[in-house]
């Protein structure tokens, strides 16, 4: 029987705090999040991404992630790409932030992938 989770984030431990990362420190990652959103644009198109955008946002916009629309269309593609992909896209978040120059230590992440 599977788990039923409350949120659609809830099933992946990375996934999770890569979104709870992006909630607390939204001013700070946006950068981020704009890396992630032309890295899919150049997969698909901006237009798509745009349409696709204006489908799903809600129109009250009450979610946290709705204050901001980059990181509003960086969640809302994580939430409709297949679950093999959503832990990609959080695996290479994480590492991103040790390339920025964060030193940050996911303890979700794989032992292979934890800095030295």
């Amino acid at each position: 029987m599977m788990p039923e989770y409350k949120r659609w984030y809830d099933h992946d431990p990375l996934l999770l705090e890569v979104v709870n990362l992006l909630r607390d420190y939204q001013t700070e990652l946006k950068t981020q999040a704009e890396i992630f959103l032309k890295k899919i644009e150049e997969k698909v198109s901006r237009d798509a991404m745009d349409r696709f955008y204006e489908m799903v946002k809600p129109a009250n916009g009450s979610r946290w992630y709705d204050k901001d629309p980059v990181i509003s269309m960086t969640v809302e593609l994580l939430r409709v790409v297949p679950v093999d992909v959503q832990r990609q896209c959080a695996e290479h978040f994480i590492n991103s932030l040790r390339e920025m120059g964060i030193d940050y230590q996911s303890p979700n992440a794989k032992p292979e992938q934890k800095a030295d």
